[in-house]
This record gives structure tokens, sequence and C-alpha cells, in this order.
């Protein structure tokens, strides 16, 4: 998986570069790490973090979250909308 930030000192609250719609998978990783999420509509997110741990969060209301995501899980994850940004 590429990761466009490995060679870069842009950090963490760079401004994005680029977004992409995201369908939550049990067992495909993103195209790319995410280092954010919009979610349209809220609900539950659950995502595989860089460092491989899963995490779970309660009820989302709709807006945009910091994290850094190489998976958005289906199962666990009753948001809609989502899109992450790079």
């Amino acid at each position: 998986m590429a990761d466009r930030f490995q060679n870069t000192s842009g950090g963490a609250n760079a401004p994005a570069i680029a977004a992409f719609a995201i369908t939550p998978s049990d067992s495909t990783d993103l195209a790319e790490p995410v280092r954010q999420v919009t979610l349209n509509a809220g609900g539950t997110l659950r995502w595989t973090g860089r460092d491989g741990a899963v995490n779970t969060t309660a009820a989302l209301p709709a807006g945009s979250y910091a994290l850094s995501a190489v998976r958005i899980h289906a199962t666990g994850t009753s948001a809609t909308g989502i899109t992450g940004w790079v």
C-alpha cells in the first residue's frame, strides 16, 4: 500500500492533498492510508490504524475526524457517506 507521506515532513497537520470515497470492508485495506475521514451521515466507525490496532467509536455525528487508518471495517461501522483524506 502506498503512503504518500512516508518520506515527507508535512506532518499530520499539513493540508490534505487528495480524497476518495470509502466503501467499508472487513477484508480489504484502503488504496492508501488516510489521515482524516468525513462522515456524511453519522454513526459508529471501526477502523484499523497504521499500527495494526483495531478501534471502534461510539456513535459520532456527521462531520470530519482526524485519524490514521489503513482499513475501515464494514462490521462495526454504521456511519455512511465516508470520505478518506490523504
